[in-house]
């Protein structure tokens, strides 16, 4: 008997705790590239990309490759017993390709784990406690990233985060009533008034956020926020986790302002749908701790390290930094043309925004209006399944619509993704 979504729902509920949730009541058959099937056949565009992981596509020949030949020599040795030279090779690279001079490497398994060891670097160099992040910003689920992390519902719902030291200012999204002077002058408030900036170990920052909404901290911004670090002595980590590896056009996001961070978290994308993380600094801060201070016991996975190399391979052979801009282009041009259409059966699009090929844009209750529509939102998510398309609604007011499709979709399944699109848009 074949298997189908609701069947397998069934057995879901019964087996997991409902905290571990599913955006989507789908259970995924096969994958290549960037279509899905499930259990039953329907087929999907994936607009989602396993939140921004799957970068160069489901099962790309070289990463799958670069996986089955390390199986033939160990699978894992675990880095704190052994060193192994994927994990080496895979540190060089990532030295070489941050825009931080004399940069080194270490690997982790999750974001969370590489956020929250750029907090324990941050605070063994500077010698202080205090930490700053901004509002809508996320970290990870775990303790002290969930207590960095400015979003409550879902995340933080009947969880008071237990860590002291954790302060956050506003994010400025000027549309929505936050300018960047506004925020700046809460940082200043903060150090007058809740932390003194010689207690501050780091400022972190996403330069795009990720679930927060996709919004981008300008170049001027990032910019004034080194030189606030460089004046009190504090680390600028700069959380790349969602927005590293191509997806804004830039390898790193952070590129975009012409500034050198101290520290910055890496993950997602890096290990081609397999687990790994890590995190690269400036020699002169993440060379303090002592040995056996970073690390983990699956941290730096050989066949998750194989699979990065491999995934850095295409990035570079298929010129997908530059294919991100031209996807976010056509999906930027595409969003203005269903936004000024004259059709009244289409949502009300607001703010559309777009770095490379991490984009997004919000529903709102009028055109012209910057009101969030969350509802109408979550609407347009559900009809987009029903027709083929995976999108994942996200942001601060749960109204925004990211659309991060891999690097390397052709232009043929991209249109098939898009008409999807306009049509949940009259949901």
């Amino acid at each position: 008997m074949a298997m189908t979504n609701k069947d397998l729902l069934t057995r879901r509920d019964r087996a997991l705790p409902r905290g571990a949730a599913t955006s989507h009541p789908v259970f995924v058959q096969r994958a290549e590239g960037s279509e899905l099937w499930d259990v039953e056949g329907q087929h999907y565009v994936d607009f989602a990309s396993g939140i921004a992981v799957n970068n160069t596509g489901n099962l790309h020949p070289k990463v799958v490759e670069a996986i089955q030949h390390q199986l033939t020599q160990y699978a894992h040795i675990g880095f704190p017993v052994v060193s192994c030279e994927p994990y080496v090779q895979l540190c060089e690279r990532l030295n070489v390709l941050a825009p931080i001079e004399n940069a080194k490497s270490v690997l982790f398994t999750t974001g969370a784990e590489a956020t929250e060891n750029a907090v324990k670097v941050a605070r063994f160099h500077t010698g202080r406690q205090g930490v700053v992040t901004f509002t809508g910003s996320f970290h990870g689920r775990t303790q002290l990233a969930l207590a960095m992390t400015g979003k409550v519902l879902p995340l933080r719902s009947g969880v008071t985060p237990s860590q002291a030291g954790i302060f956050q200012v506003p994010f400025p999204i000027p549309h929505h009533g936050t300018s960047e002077e506004e925020s700046l002058r809460a940082l200043d408030h903060l150090f007058r008034a809740s932390i003194a900036p010689d207690q501050v170990a780091a400022i972190v920052i996403e330069p795009v956020q990720g679930e927060g909404g996709f919004y981008q901290a300008s170049k001027p911004f990032l910019q004034r926020l080194r030189t606030i670090c460089d004046q009190y002595g504090i680390c600028l980590v700069v959380d790349e986790v969602q927005s590293g590896f191509g997806r804004t056009g830039k390898f790193f996001a952070v590129e975009h302002a012409d500034i050198e961070p101290d520290l910055i978290c890496v993950g997602k994308a890096m290990g081609g749908g397999l687990p790994l993380a890590g995190l690269i600094g400036r020699a002169e801060v993440i060379d303090g701790p002592p040995p056996g201070f970073l690390g983990g016991t699956f941290a730096g996975n050989p066949l998750a390290c194989a699979a990065a190399n491999a995934v850095l391979d295409v990035i570079e052979s298929e010129q997908l930094l530059q294919r991100a801009t031209q996807i976010g282009e056509r999906i930027q041009a595409f969003l203005a043309d269903l936004k000024n259409s004259s059709d009244s059966t289409v949502l009300p699009i607001g703010d559309i925004r777009a770095l490379g090929a991490m984009v997004a844009f919000e529903i709102v209750t009028e055109r012209g209006s910057n009101t969030p529509d969350a509802e109408a939102t979550k609407r347009v998510a559900t009809t987009a399944r029903e027709l083929g398309l995976l999108l994942l609604p996200c942001g601060y007011y749960g109204n925004t619509i990211r659309v991060s499709t891999p690097l390397n979709i052709n232009d043929d399944i991209l249109e098939i993704g898009l008409s999807r699109l306009a049509l949940a848009m009259k949901a």
